[in-house]
């Protein structure tokens, strides 16, 4: 068969590339996805320092830092309690910033996030008592639950 070259059967490839994650088409990121990449690599001082408090479950509920958003990125998310914490500098009331922060907000909270705006000069004079802050926030449930001793909620209200 000189020369010739079979085509792998279905399942076969290119071992090496299966191996080392290669072959296949290229897989595309989501905008959001690629800009929370690459501001997790340039996070400022306020939020790095915030970081290292929330990080690992320190605070008692998971964080994720420069998460994706539906079509915005997070400075840090909790998903057990849907919060987004968005750390506010100087660059915040600029231009346009107000605007298009009210704009996130909105689509925010119109799909059931609960955001908490902390300024950055609160993380940079007291880290460590604004991450406990954020953590008894992160800690409380988004909806209010029933006292026990109130009527039973109605059918499927469970």
């Amino acid at each position: 068969m000189g020369g010739v070259t079979i085509p792998p059967r279905h399942g076969e490839g290119d071992r090496r590339a299966q191996r080392d994650g290669g072959g296949g088409s290229p897989r595309t990121l989501r905008p959001e996805t690629a800009i929370a990449r690459k501001l997790r690599k340039t996070m400022s001082l306020p939020e790095i320092l915030l970081w290292q408090r929330l990080k690992g479950q320190q605070a008692g509920a998971k964080f994720r830092k420069q998460h994706p958003v539906g079509p915005y990125v997070a400075d840090f998310y909790c998903s057990a309690t849907r919060t987004v914490i968005e750390v506010d500098g100087d660059a915040h009331n600029r231009a346009d910033r107000p605007e298009r922060d009210a704009d996130r907000d909105a689509f925010l909270i119109g799909n059931g996030y609960r955001v908490l705006h902390i300024p950055a000069v609160d993380v940079l004079r007291d880290a460590d008592a604004t991450a406990s802050a954020i953590a008894a926030l992160a800690a409380t449930p988004l909806h209010r639950q029933p006292p026990a001793d109130g009527p039973p909620p109605r059918a499927g209200e469970e």
